[in-house]
């Protein structure tokens, strides 16, 4: 009997041990399928510098490569998460874009720019950066430091640009030179642009640092020339350096001197004195 009991299991057991094996290779199969649909494509977003430094006025620029190795075309969204007031912008082939289409094996360089909010705090910030598509989810960390801003604001202690002249004098003209920024401020010069033959002297000529907070007064002293037309001019004085620059315009009004004046009526009187005298002897013939 036991012998008729083996027989009779044999078989179903066979049965039942290769539609267990079946199940399992269809399912190995089905695995390595869907392991094989999620797996990375192999395409890569990275960028020559990912860290850059510049004050809080500048953009921050930086170069990218996008590069699609699927086996098919891809359509990549271009997004960021970027802090509160700040603006970034993509750009490749001349343009500015929000999403960019890649055939298989195909790279573009794309150019990003990050402008940081107005009186954004100097520290270091992450921008992450994505390309996104169908098949892929790439990812770019940028990191931007900014130093804070360079700025500089060139005026007159009461803020008044105006004054006025006698032609042939001189005239001490008061202004400030005014660091507003958050940087300091080195190797300033002053200079000025103004009529033809007029001359500035600047006291002191150039500035060696001035600190973010911190002003200075300079005497810039105009010479008009003798003769020089009764009228308004126009002169502008420049404080810079290298990273910053700030212009204000100072109008002259010129009037004659009171001898120059003087000497003319004197001229009108007797030129017409000296007609009244040729009519008077010549009329009389």
């Amino acid at each position: 009997m036991s012998v008729s009991n083996n027989t009779t299991k044999g078989p179903r057991g066979g049965q039942r041990f290769l539609s267990s094996l079946l199940v399992l290779i269809a399912f190995h199969l089905f695995t390595l399928e869907a392991s094989a649909q999620n797996q990375p494509s192999g395409s890569s977003f990275t960028a020559r510098l990912v860290n850059i430094e510049a004050p809080v006025n500048e953009t921050f620029r930086y170069q990218a490569t996008l590069r699609n190795d699927a086996d098919a075309p891809q359509l990549y969204e271009l997004g960021s998460e970027i802090p509160e007031g700040w603006r970034l912008a993509f750009k490749a082939m001349g343009s500015q874009l929000t999403s960019i289409k890649l055939e298989p094996g195909k790279t573009e360089s794309i150019n990003i720019e990050l402008r940081p909010a107005y009186g954004a705090k100097p520290s270091k910030y992450n921008i992450p950066i994505y390309a996104v598509s169908e098949k892929d989810s790439l990812e770019l960390h940028l990191e931007a430091v900014v130093e804070g801003a360079y700025e500089l604001e060139l005026t007159t202690p009461s803020g008044r640009l105006s004054d006025e002249i006698i032609e042939g004098e001189k005239r001490e003209i008061h202004l400030k030179v005014k660091n507003t920024g958050s940087l300091p401020l080195t190797e300033l010069s002053l200079s000025s642009n103004t009529p033809p033959k007029w001359d500035v002297t600047f006291s002191p000529a150039e500035i060696k640092q001035l600190d973010p907070g911190k002003s200075t007064d300079v005497v810039a002293t105009l010479n008009v020339p003798d003769k020089t037309l009764a009228g308004d001019y126009v002169s502008k004085f420049t404080a810079k350096n290298a990273a910053s620059t700030s212009t204000v315009t100072y109008r002259m009004t010129v009037k004659t001197s009171l001898l120059s004046g003087g000497i003319g009526v004197l001229v009108i009187l007797v030129s017409i004195g000296f007609v009244f005298y040729l009519i008077r002897k010549f009329g009389r013939r």
